[in-house]
């Protein structure tokens, strides 16, 4: 497209967007059907290209397409889009045929490149790996094909932050703007006040979905009624949560849907200035969001007198150096300060005394996302998504031993089970269910009495869990819940950021502790009286914690190991009591064995062992002295005569 042709059509978009006349205009709609790749002149190829389909191959798919093309001579549009959700189906690829629907197939690899698109060009369907079709109106229908949004995993969510994502091209203004985005934008800046915005945001019933659920509308309105020369925005997309990768997916897959949120709530609140502080390990995301920024000021949708209406308000991107404790809000603008990403004590809160001083709304990416939605279909349409008292839908990132891991958007209320059992397709290999963690370092466990709790900011409180940023960790029954309680501990301590005694000192103690009962004592009673005093005192500390640390990331230090502690007391009293662990994932507790009538006395377990804790001549029977093996199973890898066995 020539720069001619490329200011032609942000004449067009534009135009589109001030009036909603042009949009029925032939040329403008003609513009606005192409976009939307309505009746393409020729195929167009879709290759999911997020993160996690770049990891799964999708780099060298989408040149296996252009190769195939080019060697055939064959004219098509090759899109990247973000991720569409299903993570465990990486590479995605999506074929529209012109006259036909668009159809999605999963698992692409580059070698199955060639064979699927030349069976796809005659019309013919493979054998196997066809995910669905999508629906569009007036196109022939795939025979066989279920639609997309029949699919157990898409079935039961509903879309509205994940609109987007894996559909249109995150790196195309002009493709957001045909599909309907920054109208919202528009519609508030020329039809509503800062006021009604916010009213509207309210009777929504839209809550905070980074962690504790705090009323969006309140913050927004405590900003807004303060008096001050400069107010600040900020977009909190430091996503450290171990097995949390939502907002890195939403802004790979639709920065533009984030950038018109902040242009709205930045209008409602007053402010002309935002950051976006985002993780400097999602170099992707980094890379979108600067396109979509740079695109958002071309359009004139960011800078000075946006559109004409006299508002002002632009963003800046923040990165972040990988520290954990910047998550939490008075840390995070620590840091975009230029200082030390440390907590400081409320009041003042942020709404009043935030960024430099000045009024500050901190929200995170995924609550922000949310917000264009509201004004498209109306506070009545949000409301009526969800519980009474948790409104709209959530977004969880679904890993660990599952057969289908993911981003999953659900509206509030549904139940654990079923994002486990009928999104999720259920345990891997036939296992059995143990206990899927939610909200991360700061969340606990939810387990299998307590499939059936709805998912809302307040039910899973009542079981010891947080909906956190959503993280979603499903464990089987080979998981240890002691090891799951020492991981994370062990992250948090070392992410603490160490102002504070009760987290810094308490969560290394707890950690100590952890280690001493995944492990056999070494010198005999004086070790194990220690190991069983330090027991004693865990739950004791760990409410120490929550109840003396400074900040929230402190105050919710501990939680993985009470919750632990509350559902699965029977396997801690297994490594204590009897020092077994009984998934045998702790190897400082496994006992192993040489059996005599096997051994050949090859010695190379000898040879292999780190702590010379095997003993025996050469061509004879073997032996371990159980004083000195450390349980770490180099021995059992070794030996090819299957001799080593564990004993406990």
């Amino acid at each position: 497209m020539s720069s001619q042709e490329k200011n032609n059509v942000r004449d067009i978009l534009i135009s589109s967007l001030l009036s909603e006349k042009n949009q029925t205009d032939e040329p403008v709609a003609g513009v606005l059907s192409g976009l939307r790749y309505e009746n393409p002149e020729h195929p167009v190829i879709f290759v999911g290209a997020g993160t996690c389909g770049l990891g799964a191959g999708a780099g060298k798919t989408r040149e296996a397409i252009k190769e195939y093309l080019d060697r055939n001579g064959l004219k098509a549009s090759v899109v990247s889009v973000g991720c569409i959700g299903l993570c465990s189906s990486e590479p995605i690829v999506d074929v529209l045929i012109p006259g036909f629907n668009r159809i999605s197939f999963e698992q692409v690899t580059a070698d199955r490149v060639e064979g699927l698109l030349s069976r796809i060009f005659a019309l013919e369907l493979p054998e196997n790996g066809v995910l669905g079709q999508f629906r569009a109106t007036g196109e022939k229908h795939w025979e066989g094909v279920h639609y997309l949004d029949e699919h157990p995993f898409f079935a039961p969510q509903e879309r509205v932050v994940l609109k987007n994502c894996g559909v249109i091209s995150p790196v195309s203004i002009e493709e957001y703007i045909a599909s309907g985005g920054y109208a919202s934008l528009v519609k508030t800046l020329r039809e509503m006040t800062p006021a009604e915005v916010i009213a509207e945001v309210e009777k929504a019933g839209l809550r905070g979905r980074g962690g504790g659920g705090f009323p969006t509308a309140m913050k927004w309105k405590l900003a807004a009624r303060e008096q001050a020369d400069q107010k600040y925005l900020i977009c909190n997309a430091d996503e450290g949560d171990p097995g949390a990768f939502m907002d890195r997916a939403v802004v790979e897959g639709d920065p533009h849907r984030l950038v018109e949120g902040m242009a709205i709530a930045g209008y409602a609140m007053g402010a002309t200035k935002a950051y976006v502080y985002i993780r400097a390990e999602y170099p992707l995301a980094i890379e979108r969001l600067k396109t979509a920024l740079s695109q958002a000021r071309e359009y004139d949708l960011l800078g000075e007198n946006i559109l004409g209406t006299g508002v002002s308000f632009d963003i800046i991107m923040k990165m972040g150096a990988g520290a954990f404790v910047c998550g939490e809000e008075t840390a995070l603008m620590h840091s975009i300060e230029g200082k030390r990403g440390m907590p400081r004590p409320r009041p003042p809160f942020p709404t009043t005394s935030g960024l430099f001083g000045k009024p500050t709304v901190i929200n995170n990416v995924e609550t922000l996302a949310n917000v264009p939605g509201i004004f498209e279909k109306g506070s009545d349409w949000f409301a009526s998504l969800g519980t009474e008292k948790s409104k709209g839908t959530k977004v969880f990132a679904l890993s660990g031993k599952i057969v289908r891991t993911g981003l999953v958007e659900i509206p509030m209320g549904t139940t654990i089970r079923d994002i486990i059992y009928i999104i999720g397709g259920g345990i891997r290999n036939g296992k059995k269910f143990k206990a899927v963690q939610i909200g991360g370092p700061s969340g606990g466990c939810i387990t299998e009495q307590n499939l059936d709790i709805e998912v809302d900011y307040d039910s899973l409180l009542k079981v010891g869990a947080m909906m956190g940023s959503g993280g979603m960790v499903v464990m089987d029954e080979d998981t240890c819940m002691v090891d799951v309680a020492m991981f994370f501990m062990d992250f948090i301590q070392r992410e603490s950021c160490g102002k504070c005694i009760p987290c810094r000192e308490g969560t290394r103690r707890m950690l100590e502790i952890l280690k001493s009962i995944t492990e056999k004592p070494a010198n005999g009673s004086a070790d194990a009286l220690k190991r069983f005093k330090g027991v004693l005192q865990l739950e004791k500390l760990g409410r120490v914690i929550k109840e003396t640390s400074l900040c929230g990331l402190g105050k919710s230090a501990p939680n993985p190991v009470l919750s632990t502690l509350k559902w699965f007391r029977d396997e801690y009293e297994a490594h204590i009591y009897d020092r077994v662990c009984p998934a045998g994932v702790c190897t400082g507790l496994r006992t192993f064995r040489i059996n005599v009538d096997l051994c050949t006395g090859c010695t190379a377990c000898v040879r292999k062992c780190p702590t010379g804790a095997i003993i025996g001549s050469r061509k004879s029977p073997h032996f371990i002295l159980e004083e000195k093996c450390i349980g770490c199973g180099s021995c059992q890898e070794t030996c090819k005569f299957h001799a080593i066995e564990v004993v406990s």
